[in-house]
């Protein structure tokens, strides 16, 4: 297996792995369009660095957007200034990915589940918590997601990857000093969601911030966010829900969760994640507040 590159340095092989192309396209790419320069080794292999990657990605993203690869080229040279604000306009998806999580999608290709969490160290202590989480984990969790919806990654790779990152968030949180005094957030999955790295990210956030958190995981018992909650007494609950399916499986929960948030005067009580915003379109609550906006709750 090839070694992590260093100091944004690549090779092919590495650079196959992240972007989803063949080592035959990016040369071919490279020979026709002149669209990267690699530098050389004394022994003639290519290395590439953080720049081309993320080059190769913007011209992969506009062909698979119908655009030639001529036409991705040109519009990259000739107006460099404006690919980002034409990505935004044209709602096309990109995500510049920084050498951190060049090499943990790298090692996710692999299901290197040692490296992975090497990487994830690496980084935190380097950057520190806060843009740990903006600049690697959030960014890398996205990407995972994007290539299994794509289906270039396989049911192992995500699995390992997403674990490999909520073993080292809890990890995190564990060690995390706060104040005896400080308020208290309880995060929860709903039942029957198994996503829940979200509210891993989630209560960091307000860690950073100086509250005390508890999370109850992914697919809790029915009742078991009552329990906790009446036991506990936080200053606010977040409930989330990436997918539909806590709602599909039983459609009375929502309206006894909100019938219970009405019953708690001293409670704020907030749900997110896209599976519950997909479901709460066009529909009310009483005492839940719907939001995805952290630096909304924290007003």
């Amino acid at each position: 297996m090839n070694q992590t590159g260093r100091n944004g340095i690549y090779t092919i092989q590495q650079v196959s792995d992240v972007t989803g192309l063949s080592k035959q396209v990016i040369r071919k790419w490279e020979e026709r369009y002149e669209l990267v320069q690699p530098e050389r080794l004394e022994n003639g292999y290519r290395t590439y660095k953080e720049k081309d990657v993320n080059t190769l990605l913007r011209v992969k993203v506009l062909s698979e957007k119908g655009y030639s690869i001529k036409q991705a080229v040109d519009m990259l040279e000739k107006e460099p200034e404006s690919v980002e604000s034409f990505f935004k306009a044209k709602q096309l998806k990109f995500e510049k990915f920084n050498d951190s999580v060049i090499q943990l999608l790298e090692k996710g290709t692999y299901c290197d589940d040692l490296e992975l969490n090497l990487i994830l160290q690496q980084s935190y202590h380097k950057l520190g918590l806060e843009e740990f989480i903006s600049k690697v984990i959030i960014p890398f969790l996205k990407e995972v997601g994007d290539r299994w919806e794509r289906d270039e990654w396989g049911e192992y790779q995500e699995a390992v990857s997403s674990m490999s990152v909520r073993d080292f968030l809890i990890q995190i949180r564990k060690t995390f000093q706060l104040r005896d005094d400080a308020p208290l957030v309880i995060g929860a999955c709903l039942p029957e969601e198994h996503h829940e790295l979200p509210i891993h990210i989630i209560l960091l956030q307000f860690m950073l911030r100086g509250w005390k958190t508890v999370l109850i995981g992914a697919s809790p018992a029915p009742g078991a966010i009552e329990s906790l909650v009446q036991k506990l007494k936080p200053s606010i609950v977040i409930l989330s829900a990436s997918t539909t399916l806590p709602f599909e499986k039983d459609p009375k929960l929502l309206r006894g969760l909100d019938k219970f948030a009405s019953e708690q005067e001293q409670v704020e009580f907030y749900i997110g994640g896209s599976g519950a915003l997909n479901y709460l379109e066009g529909k009310e609550l009483n005492a839940i507040q719907v939001t995805n906006d952290i630096e909304q709750i924290l007003v």
